[in-house]
C-alpha cells in the first residue's frame, strides 16, 4: 500500500507540477502581452507628441520688418506665454504663424512635426494641426457655427455628424449659450461671447497647437476663469501645445506657463519660468531693451492689423 501510496502521490505531484507549469506559463505569457501592450501604448502617445519649432523668423508688412529673427519652440502639453508691450510684434507673430494675408516672411522656418507651414495656405496649416483664436473675430453672415465646425470636421477626416453633439457640450462645458451653436458665427455676440467662442471651437477641433492671441482681452473674471480653464484641461486631455499671447499675467491665475518670454522690437529679449510674468507686473518692460528698442520709434514696429487701443 505504502508503495502504492507513493506511485500515487507521484502522479499527482507530477500532475500539480504540469498545471503549475501551465499555469505559470499563462500568467507569464499574459503578464508579456500586458506589458507588451502597455509598452506600446506608451510608445504610442510619445510618437503622437508634438512640436511647433519657430527659427530665425523674421516678417513684416508694408515695408517694415517688425520680426527680427525669432527663435521659439512649443512642445505638446506646453504652456508658453509671450509678454511684450504694444508695438513688439505679438500679434504680427500669430498672424503670420496661421498665414494671414499682408504679412511678408523675409527669412527663418515655421514647422510643425517637421512639416514647413510658411508655404502652405491658412487652411492646410491648420488641418496639419494648428489652432489660432483670434484677438478679434470675424463675423460670418450666412453661416453657423455648427455648419462651420461641421465641415471643419470633414475636412480633417473626423466625423461632420459629430458637429452638434461635441458644440453642445463644450458650450455647457464653458457657459456659452447653446443658442449661439445655430445662428451665424460671431453676428451679434459681445466680445467676451466671441472669446468663448473661439475656446468652443478649440474643445471641438482638438488641434495640435494653439496660438492664442490676446484671448483674455475683453473678458470678465467669470468669463476669463472659464476660457482658461478649458485650454488648461486642453493641455492634459489632449497634449495640446499652447502659446498665448497677452498684455498682462491676469490669465495664468488659471492657465498655468511652464516658460514665459518677453518680446520686444521683433525679439525674444527674456526667457523664463512663471515668476518672470511676476516680475514684469510689477516693473513692467523698461528693463527689457537691445540696440533696436532703445533706438527705433514706436511706430517702425507697430502691426496695422493689431488693435491700436490693445
Amino acid at each position: 500500500m505504502s508503495e502504492h501510496r507513493s506511485e500515487a502521490e507521484e502522479r499527482s505531484d507530477h500532475q500539480q507540477s504540469e498545471h503549475r507549469s501551465e499555469a505559470e506559463e499563462r500568467s507569464d505569457h499574459q503578464q508579456s502581452e500586458h506589458r507588451s501592450e502597455a509598452e506600446e501604448r506608451s510608445d504610442h502617445r510619445e510618437s503622437e507628441k508634438s512640436t511647433l519649432r519657430i527659427e530665425g523668423l523674421r516678417a513684416g508688412v508694408e515695408g517694415r520688418e517688425i520680426l527680427r529673427g525669432l527663435d521659439l519652440e512649443v512642445r505638446s502639453g506646453e504652456v508658453h506665454v509671450v509678454m511684450g508691450p504694444n508695438g513688439s510684434g505679438k500679434s504680427t507673430l500669430a498672424h503670420v504663424l496661421m498665414g494671414r494675408p499682408g504679412y511678408e516672411v523675409l527669412g527663418g522656418t515655421v514647422t510643425l512635426d517637421g512639416q514647413d507651414l510658411l508655404d502652405l495656405p491658412v487652411w492646410q496649416r491648420a488641418r496639419a494641426g494648428l489652432f489660432l483664436a483670434m484677438q478679434y473675430p470675424t463675423e460670418v453672415p450666412g453661416v453657423s457655427l455648427e455648419e462651420a465646425m461641421s465641415e471643419a470636421l470633414r475636412t480633417r477626416g473626423r466625423d461632420a455628424g459629430e458637429a452638434r453633439e461635441l458644440l453642445l457640450a463644450e458650450a455647457d462645458r464653458i457657459g456659452f449659450d447653446s443658442r449661439f451653436l445655430f445662428r451665424p458665427l460671431n453676428v451679434d455676440l459681445s466680445g467676451g461671447e466671441r472669446k468663448r467662442n473661439e475656446t468652443l471651437q478649440l474643445g471641438v477641433l482638438r488641434p495640435k497647437i494653439a496660438v492664442l492671441d490676446e484671448i483674455d482681452s475683453g473678458l470678465d473674471i467669470d468669463a476669463l476663469r472659464a476660457v482658461a480653464r478649458r485650454v488648461e484641461a486642453a493641455t492634459k486631455e489632449i497634449d495640446l501645445g499652447v502659446l498665448a499671447i497677452t498684455h498682462y499675467r491676469r490669465i495664468l491665475g488659471e492657465l498655468k506657463p511652464d516658460v514665459v518670454h518677453v518680446l520686444r522690437g521683433g525679439r525674444i529679449l527674456a526667457t523664463g519660468g512663471p515668476e518672470l510674468a511676476d516680475e514684469l507686473e510689477q516693473t513692467g518692460y523698461e528693463g527689457y531693451e537691445d540696440d533696436t528698442t532703445a533706438t527705433e520709434p514706436a511706430t517702425t514696429s507697430a502691426d496695422p492689423f493689431a488693435d491700436p487701443l490693445a
